[in-house]
């Protein structure tokens, strides 16, 4: 509680001090085409074509459901503000909206996007006659296999911890500040190993074990990154040089990195907490189910 009260206080005194400088920061727009232009084609070529060729032949809500449409609209909603909004500027000033770009990414962003699974709808906006060519390369031995690999939960909640520790380690943090190319390689890798992470919580095997494994991931990913958060927090000392820009912000150096780790420590743990309690729920019930109908079947028989 005390934590969050801090938060909000702190939250308070930085939009108290905000000087004109720091407005012109907010209603700055990147334009980025290296961005921009990979999210058209993903959000209006691909997918929205797709949706409507589907629904043409199949009826409207058949074969992608209106639910799944929302989920992908939310997601790549999310994806955006994220790279496109004045957030991703005012990323490059405070840490605190730093981790909230990766964090939108890796717990908003990407579960959304897994649970719309859009690749199948994407298919149908290329040509009919490279659809059986695309279905081939999904069937080759190598790719097949490195699916399976990146998609197996222990290796995905492997892969995912492994691209948020590295990436807060104070030199590969300073260094994706300070180079684009690994800035976006970092944003990249946050946002590909959290895809991975939730489909394979959320679309993969452990659906067919009754979540109680994807149950386990979870807490054990809110536990390791609420962790890195508590370490954030309570460092006695600001531990990334490169984001030194919080004083036009009312903020120190050390209380932007504190909010930074409060936001991963408390939002971002309770995503996790909040779909492993799902999971629980869904497993229990289909248990539930389960039970109740092999019982009426015994009795029956």
């Amino acid at each position: 509680m005390r934590a969050l009260v801090a938060t909000l206080l702190l939250a308070l005194s930085a939009a108290e001090a905000h000087s004109g400088d720091s407005h012109q920061g907010l209603m700055s727009w990147p334009v980025d085409t290296v961005v921009t232009l990979p999210l058209l084609v993903l959000a209006i070529t691909l997918y929205v074509i797709g949706v409507a060729k589907l629904w043409s032949r199949a009826g409207a809500g058949r074969g992608v459901r209106p639910w799944q449409v929302a989920c992908f609209a939310a997601g790549w909603l999310s994806l955006a503000v994220t790279l496109l909004s004045p957030l991703h500027g005012l990323a490059e000033k405070l840490f605190v909206a730093h981790m909230a770009e990766h964090e939108i990414m890796m717990a908003i962003a990407a579960p959304l996007l897994v649970v719309a699974r859009p690749l199948a709808t994407m298919v149908w906006a290329v040509p009919q006659g490279w659809r059986g060519g695309l279905g081939g390369l999904t069937r080759l031995a190598p790719l097949r296999a490195l699916w399976r690999f990146l998609t197996e939960p222990l290796a995905a909640t492997i892969l995912h911890a492994v691209a948020l520790w590295a990436w807060h380690v104070p030199l590969l943090f300073d260094a994706a500040l300070d180079n684009e190319v690994l800035h976006w390689l970092q944003h990249f890798s946050f946002f590909l190993t959290g895809l991975f992470f939730w489909w394979a919580i959320l679309n993969g095997r452990l659906r067919e074990r009754g979540y109680g494994a994807a149950i386990f991931y979870l807490f054990a990913t809110a536990l390791h990154s609420g962790f890195l958060g508590i370490l954030l927090t309570f460092a006695p000392e600001p531990l990334y040089a490169g984001q030194s820009a919080a004083a036009a912000w009312g903020l120190t150096a050390l209380e932007d990195q504190q909010l930074a780790g409060l936001l991963m420590w408390i939002p971002a743990g309770l995503v996790y907490a909040a779909a492993a309690l799902a999971l629980m729920a869904v497993w229990i019930s289909g248990s539930g189910a389960r039970a109740f109908t092999a019982d009426r079947e015994a009795a029956t028989s």
